[in-house]
């Protein structure tokens, strides 16, 4: 019987929790619809808006960003009053009327409106999916948090690559209001599918503010700055008026924060792929083997390249490396996507060095290269920093800490709007593409640097 009941305990440590599947199902469908709309926006924006292509490169970026500021607005209201589960579910309906509203009103005001919505309710959900998946398990059941991101992520992609072969075909067949419908009523789905798995979630309850927050702590410690010993930290002074462990869970933020930092680059230029990188392939000859394909479809390359590149780096790459003695801790991985990252840019910006030197489209084709190198990037620095978020935030600041992380695809694309905007080179020429590449590379040494000093941690939910 013992016997029995230890084989069952170890088939419950090794399996996902059921509800995952509400989770995974959800996720799907939610990004089918989020990049379904991204991959036909800046086609739309130049061909139906007539925007330049500098403004819609600007607005492309200030929406992306956007997506990405507002998890800090999901992350306070997750933490502090709704829980996790309300935030998704309530945001969901936000995300589904935004959809709505450029499905009906093709204006460049209906877009920003759209716009505006979408980026409110994918923003405000993002911290905390992403943190609910984390919580469904288990401290004996943490050797699988890796698994499961990876599954997230592969979903994420499963729903992207659909989305962005179709949506191109769709808008150019029948036109924008049935393009950015489907989306809508996809996103819809989604939160019909989260709603499913309620009854089986494990719901972590808000912690309420009680005087004991970032701020708190931080106010305390510039109050008591004066009075703190010299061989103290600048947040020790706040040890007075709060405890031990409030105070490391602040210190843990902050020391995320200033390492994530550095990653806010690799965005600037991964989310190109979108803006730039199909601006290149409108000037390129789009004909291959007799199939006359969308400028907007060519990002279908990285969804499913991050499919098969998944398995091949978690069962192949990363166990070889380990083996032969580089262990491919998640600060390494991270390290190297981003030197990883610097060279797809230089890459694209030698195929755009090409075609100006030629003065002849060359065929869009040329561009899988480059797509594979900085799905390589991603795949080595985003998963991997979704699961190290998770681990380095305290019980009280999960969705917090995980808002952070995706901070920096804001900062990034706010790099890119703010580079497009004023012009320094014009959007995809190869100075633009190049100073980008080098941009990363330094940024890339300046996250190693960091990263030698920063302290892992650990936090579990019990």
């Amino acid at each position: 019987m013992s016997q029995a009941v230890a084989v069952g305990v170890t088939d419950e440590v090794n399996k996902f929790p059921s509800q995952i599947r509400y989770i995974v199902g959800n996720e799907a469908c939610e990004r089918y619809s989020y990049y379904g709309m991204r991959s036909i926006l800046t086609v739309f924006m130049i061909q139906v808006l007539l925007f330049q292509e500098a403004e819609a490169t600007s607005t492309y970026h200030l929406f992306a960003g956007a997506c990405y500021l507002f998890p800090l607005l999901g992350a306070f209201i997750s933490d502090r009053i709704w829980g996790k589960y309300k935030t998704i579910l309530n945001l969901s309906l936000v995300y589904c009327l935004g959809h709505a509203v450029l499905a009906i009103w093709e204006t460049k005001l209906g877009l920003y409106w759209g716009l505006g919505l979408i980026a409110l309710g994918s923003g405000g959900i993002k911290p905390c999916v992403s943190a609910h998946v984390g919580d469904q398990f288990k401290a004996s059941q943490s050797h699988l948090l890796k698994k499961v991101y990876e599954l997230f992520y592969f979903m994420i992609n499963f729903g992207s690559f659909f989305s962005t072969i179709i949506t191109p075909w769709t808008l150019k067949a029948y036109g924008p209001s049935i393009a950015f419908g489907i989306p809508g009523v996809l996103m819809f789905f989604a939160t019909i599918v989260f709603w499913m798995g309620r009854h089986e979630y494990v719901h972590v309850p808000p912690t309420k503010s009680d005087g004991h927050g970032v701020l708190d702590v931080l106010v305390s410690a510039f109050k008591n700055s004066s009075n703190r010993k010299p061989n103290e930290s600048f947040l020790d002074g706040a040890l007075k008026d709060h405890s031990k462990e409030q105070v490391d869970a602040v210190k843990a933020v902050i020391d995320i924060a200033k390492l994530f930092a550095a990653i806010s680059v690799f965005w600037a230029l991964f989310d190109q792929h979108g803006s730039s990188w199909v601006i290149q392939a409108m000037n390129m000859d789009l004909n291959f083997m007799g199939i006359e394909f969308e400028a907007s479809q060519i990002s279908a390359w990285n969804p499913i390249m991050v499919m098969g590149l998944i398995p091949l780096f978690s069962m192949g790459l990363y166990p070889m490396l380990d083996k032969m003695g580089f262990k491919t801790t998640p600060i390494r991985r991270m390290t190297w996507g981003m030197f990883v990252g610097a060279a797809s840019f230089a890459m694209i910006g030698l195929l755009q060095m090409w075609m100006d030197g030629s003065g002849e489209k060359i065929n869009v084709m040329w561009q899988f290269f480059p797509y594979l190198v900085i799905t390589m990037a991603e795949v080595m620095i985003s998963i991997t920093g979704l699961e190290f978020a998770y681990t380095q935030a305290p019980r009280s600041m999960k969705s917090s800490v995980m808002s952070i992380w995706l901070l920096t695809v804001f900062f990034g694309n706010l790099i890119t709007a703010y580079v497009s905007k004023v012009n320094f080179f014009p959007v995809a020429s190869t100075g633009y593409f190049m100073f980008f590449a080098i941009l990363m590379a330094v940024f890339a040494l300046v996250f190693w640097f960091m990263g030698t000093r920063y302290k892992v941690k650990n936090y579990m939910e019990g």
